[in-house]
């Protein structure tokens, strides 16, 4: 594999593209797809995803330059920009292309969440509604998801809010570890204006609201499965905040915490959508 080639794929955030890519499909599986349309769901949100990790790498290049994150292709010349550039459109062309096998519906949603977390990486992300693209494209997954299934009804408010609320923890938990470098970047999203603490307790409280969405949503009482996400959903950052005032990486701790909260959410959406 060539080093452009490389390059791209770690330009395209492959971590977390790939996770997102793997629960909608997953989510995908529960609603109901055939086998073909859990594929489309899947290379639908792959584009999406790499659309917007490539174009987040273009306009930071030279953010993480001052910063010296030798991680990144661009700033290392593993990929040129102009390459990156052209990933990215491609990447972005292709999402309404692949969505539209779902229907119109699903093609919007799908697009909607796109145009969202490009909106993100620029202008948004150094403004005080920094939160607002990752509520939106996380809601509009399972929407287009669901939307995308044959004869399917509309998605439920709960479905969609609880993915949302999840969107938006995610947010607040993905910045902690960087807020010293964004600090001195010049980037002051609502993260940065709430500070570390503010975020924790922000990046848990929306996750904690997230799993009792998800717990209380669907028809029927809740499971003992259920109540006790609810009960780690707020046993698990408390423990990591204690343990956090103990130790100099109280950011660090703090953001294992909430991803151990996300992960019980993603698992809680996967599951619960076969209740559409």
């Amino acid at each position: 594999m060539s080093t452009r080639v490389l390059g791209l794929v770690r330009a395209s955030h492959p971590e977390p593209a790939a996770a997102v890519t793997v629960v909608a499909a997953l989510l995908a599986a529960g609603v109901g797809h055939s086998a073909a349309g859990v594929v489309v769901v899947a290379l639908t949100v792959l584009a999406s995803q790499l659309a917007v990790g490539w174009s987040n790498d273009l306009i930071d290049a030279e953010r993480d330059a001052a910063v010296g994150r030798t991680d990144k292709p661009v700033t290392t010349g593993e990929v040129a920009r102009p390459t990156l550039a052209r990933a990215t459109a491609v990447a972005a062309v292709a999402v309404p292309v692949l969505a539209l096998a779902g229907g119109p519906a699903a093609a919007a949603c799908a697009t909607l969440g796109l145009v969202s977390a490009l909106l993100y990486n620029r202008p948004l992300k150094s403004t005080p509604v920094s939160v607002l693209p990752y509520a939106v494209s996380f809601g509009a997954l399972p929407a287009f998801v669901v939307l995308a299934l044959p004869g399917s009804p509309a998605p439920p408010a709960w479905l969609v809010a609880a993915a949302a609320l999840l969107g938006a923890g995610a947010h607040f938990a993905n910045v902690l570890p960087d807020l010293a470098d964004d600090a001195r970047t010049g980037v002051r999203g609502l993260p940065h204006r709430l500070g570390p603490v503010g975020s924790r307790l922000a990046a848990a409280g929306l996750l904690l609201a997230a799993t009792v969405a998800l717990v209380l949503g669907p028809p029927g009482p809740p499971s003992w499965t259920g109540l006790s996400a609810v009960a780690a959903a707020v046993a698990v950052p408390a423990v990591g905040w204690y343990a956090g005032r103990a130790t100099a990486g109280r950011s660090a701790t703090a953001f294992r915490a909430v991803l151990v909260v996300a992960l019980i959410d993603v698992v809680l959406l996967v599951t619960s959508g076969r209740v559409v």
